[in-house]
């Protein structure tokens, strides 16, 4: 069994504490649009590895390379671009705490901002990151990180918060037991998990949520939930 902290969009002080953490999380999961700062907090407090995607608010991380000697971008000397220490799942599959985790951050494209995608760029994100797991046994994914929601499941129909249509097949090609999200705000509502695909579960967790996972079974518990405002 794996227990998983997954949070995204809205900084919960109270978690910085311990306050609200059920035993020790095994994973951290990060949605988006957080800062890294609060991730690493977190990740150290838990001593629990943090695996994210970047949201529509935060930094450009593309180009970033690390190799042997630390991290590079343009083939210069960087630090780490990201929370540190952390995995970037986005556009790719990782191996953390047991899970397997496929990512794809960002957002609809509405005003030129980062990560921020049209249809067409997110299509063919998701289909590079189709082909590489395809292409790394075991196939699949136990849980799809993305930073949006898919069209039509837990989305809205102004443009910054509608979903992206290629998740729908995305679910179907990877067969995750979960899609962790966020983006999307309550704003005092109780946003319900919803299905897509045959066996998948749609989850917001701007807030925070945290749950049990079983890798055996690909069951899962919510132990503990905050929606956020």
């Amino acid at each position: 069994m794996v227990r998983v902290l997954a949070v995204a969009d809205e900084v919960v002080d109270s978690l910085t504490f311990g306050v609200g953490i059920e035993s020790r999380p095994d994973l951290i999961l990060g949605a988006g649009d957080l800062p890294f700062e609060y991730l690493e907090i977190l990740s150290s407090l838990c001593d629990a590895p943090c695996v994210f995607v970047p949201g529509n608010h935060d930094r450009d991380l593309r180009g970033y390379r690390r190799g042997r000697t630390g991290w590079t971008r343009a083939g210069l000397p960087v630090e780490d671009p990201g929370p540190c220490g952390a995995v970037n799942a986005d556009g790719r599959t990782v191996t953390v705490a047991g899970l397997r985790i496929s990512g794809l951050g960002g957002s609809r494209r509405y005003n030129n901002g980062t990560n921020q995608y049209t249809d067409t760029q997110q299509r063919l994100r998701s289909l590079r990151l189709r082909c590489t797991t395809a292409l790394s046994p075991p196939r699949g994914a136990d849980i799809l990180l993305t930073h949006s929601p898919a069209r039509g499941v837990g989305d809205r129909d102004d443009l910054p918060h509608r979903g992206f249509d290629c998740f729908h097949p995305l679910v179907r090609s990877l067969q995750p037991a979960l899609l962790v999200h966020g983006h999307v705000h309550p704003y005092g509502e109780q946003p319900a998990d919803l299905p897509i695909g045959s066996s998948t579960t749609s989850m917001n967790v701007v807030g925070y949520c945290q749950f049990d996972f079983d890798p055996a079974t690909r069951e899962v518990e919510i132990v503990r939930r905050r929606h956020g405002a």
